[in-house]
């Protein structure tokens, strides 16, 4: 299953702020009460906001919800629960790459894919294929044709393609191409299984343990899981779940310019380029290597964006000093960023 560890207490978990002494409403909890009581934010699960290191406001509610696809019926959520975060999990991968490239463990960005699964000559010999390096799947410019614009539920879907195909690197080295790597933008899942692969390759371990390790234990993170793909190995591109809290954290890390309580986790300048615009999506939304990139609409500064499938969001906005959390259970749905959109528009 990949469930490693229990949620500790929480008590000294995060310093506490009332909401007034951070530049917010003091009566922000009653009012998104009352919002949630008349249905303003449909599926919405939790949030929480971190400013200037502090917790200053968190909220949780009940709803329906999935484990990765599994009904779980309606849930009453509480800080100590693991949720769902579906694609955040591949901004955490692109974190987790940076931290094995700064021990030597895995290839530069610049080395080619294909070098790293020689198990396919066939695929090799292909000058197309050659082509496409570590950065193009960091920065989802690899020019593959992937369908992940249809609903997770539909099978002809690329990440549900993938799960079912029975070798699933052979399935995404093999996509027809559409451009050359570089040239376009297209999501896609396959991509950052293919870093998960590499990176337990380099490290000779599985990927969960690698995070562990590396990543979420310097954290304090001690309960996580991440859950299996069909061929019984974490699943890169969507199966990380967490609790609210510990999301934040990782936000936290980053507004820390990759240092948490002193200890430097990720690599300062592995965040400087993995923030760095690779990717045009829309006119103000761009992409960066495995995260979003947008700027605010009052004063156009930059915000560093996990998102995944049903609402989830993991929210960086440096200016402010702040880091957001929302959970949701809108999985599949094609209106589901409309939550989270209204929602922050109301926080910031």
């Amino acid at each position: 299953m990949g469930i490693i560890g229990a949620p500790p207490g929480l008590a000294a978990e995060w310093r506490t702020l009332a909401p007034e002494f951070a530049g917010f409403r003091s009566d922000m909890g009653d009012l998104l009460d009352r919002q949630m009581s008349e249905n303003a934010y449909p599926g919405l699960h939790s949030v929480l906001i971190v400013r200037r290191g502090s917790l200053i406001f968190e909220r949780y509610f009940e709803g329906a919800d999935e484990r990765w696809g599994e009904p779980l019926g309606t849930v009453r959520y509480a800080q100590h629960m693991l949720h769902d975060v579906r694609s955040v999990t591949k901004s955490v991968v692109g974190l987790l790459y940076g931290i094995a490239l700064s021990h030597g463990l895995v290839p530069p960005t610049s080395a080619r894919i294909l070098d790293q699964f020689p198990e396919y000559p066939d695929l090799a010999a292909d000058p197309f294929r050659r082509r496409m390096t570590i950065a193009h799947a960091l920065s989802m410019r690899l020019g593959i044709s992937w369908h992940e614009d249809f609903t997770y539920s539909d099978p002809s879907n690329g990440e549900r393609e993938m799960e079912a195909a029975s070798d699933r690197y052979r399935y995404i080295l093999g996509r027809d191409a559409l451009e050359p790597p570089g040239r376009i933008w297209t999501y896609c899942g396959g991509a950052t299984a293919l870093l998960g692969r590499i990176i337990a390759k380099g490290t000779n371990t599985r990927l969960e343990r690698f995070a562990r390790a590396k990543l979420f234990d310097p954290l304090g993170i001690t309960g996580f899981e991440w859950v299996n793909g069909s061929d019984g190995e974490a699943a890169s591109s969507s199966g990380l779940r967490l609790r609210p809290r510990d999301a934040a954290k990782l936000g936290q890390m980053i507004l820390g310019r990759g240092q948490w309580q002193g200890r430097q986790i990720v690599p300062k300048d592995w965040l400087l380029q993995s923030f760095k615009p690779r990717a045009v999506v829309e006119s103000d939304l761009g992409y960066g290597y495995h995260w979003w990139l947008g700027k605010l609409i009052s004063g156009g500064k930059p915000w560093y964006g996990a998102f995944g499938n049903g609402g989830q969001r993991l929210l960086i906005i440096p200016s402010l000093d702040m880091v957001a959390v929302i959970m949701a259970g809108n999985y599949n749905r094609n209106d589901q960023w409309k939550m989270p959109v209204k929602l922050m528009s109301k926080l910031v």
